[in-house]
């Protein structure tokens, strides 16, 4: 039996087997994170990745090797990972903003935190700008001491809500109140409403200001010191006057509180003497 060492006759007529083509292996991205190995594969430099930067208007990859040398390439396609062809791109960084480590009031935030269950005890305020600002203060503190802030509307009315609530020990009041100084109509009310009051279950402090957006430092609406507005004109309608502001009317009023709500963003925007009142209620009605 004979044996062809060299097969079928290549000369013959006979149609080859086809030669399987073999696709070329496509890039996939890669971030250029810091320490992974790649190579180049026009020039063979193999070397870690040390940063990403652009220069020139283009984004560039700056690779050390084993000898400390670096060069630097063009980030894009042309480079392989682990015997695998790869598109370097810039590696991705988290565009979250930093959670901030103080709330508004100054006070330490504390992340994912509930907020507490309301307590019995509350504090009372005014007026809604004054509850507005103290929210945009203390608003964050509150919410986990689980202390309500409700509305007063007006002084006149303290001792007839102080009768209603009736305060106890556990359900104590703390009392906001606008323009408390010697001689003034709220001090006389005060000290109305206070007569036959628990002892420690009800404090009252106030500030001296007329209203509370005097309690606003006055640079933040372009003012050195707050106007003084003579008796007889509405304080807020002549204030707005004065800031060069709309006033007629009551909507006009509304908005230019909003306004200067507006630039209020952490306790350094407010006078020294609401800070420590309000500070000194909210301990008051969060003792344990």
């Amino acid at each position: 039996m004979s044996f062809d060492r060299y097969g079928a006759d290549v000369l013959s007529s006979a149609t080859p087997a086809p030669v399987p083509h073999r696709r070329r292996p496509v890039s996939r991205p890669q971030p250029a994170e810091r320490g992974l190995v790649v190579e180049d594969v026009e020039t063979g430099w193999v070397g870690a990745v040390v940063r990403v930067e652009k220069s020139g208007g283009m984004h560039i990859v700056v690779l050390e090797d084993r000898a400390g040398r670096t060069r630097t390439f063009p980030l894009g396609p042309g480079f392989w990972v682990d015997g695998e062809p790869v598109e370097l791109t810039a590696p991705v960084t988290s565009r979250a903003p930093a959670a901030p480590t103080r709330t508004a009031s100054g006070s330490r935030a504390v992340a994912d935190v509930r907020a507490r269950v309301a307590r019995g005890s509350r504090i009372w305020v005014e007026g809604k700008h004054d509850a507005e600002l103290v929210e945009k203060v203390w608003g964050d503190d509150l919410r986990i001491e689980g202390v309500v802030v409700e509305l007063l509307d007006g002084v006149d009315n303290l001792a007839e809500a102080l009768k209603d609530f009736s305060p106890t020990a556990e359900r104590r009041v703390g009392v906001l109140v606008d323009h408390l100084v010697p001689g003034s109509k709220e001090t006389r009310l005060v000290a109305e409403a206070l007569r036959g009051v628990r002892p420690g279950t009800v404090k009252v402090l106030g500030h001296p200001y007329v209203d509370v957006w005097q309690a606003v430092r006055p640079e933040r609406v372009g003012l050195t010191t707050w106007p003084v507005i003579e008796r007889g004109t509405e304080w807020k309608r002549g204030i707005l006057r004065e800031l060069g502001w709309p006033a007629a009317e009551q909507a006009d009023v509304a908005r230019g509180w909003q306004r200067i709500l507006g630039t209020v963003r952490t306790y350094a925007d407010l006078e020294p003497s609401l800070l420590g009142r309000v500070e000194e209620l909210i301990d008051f009605v969060t003792v344990d």
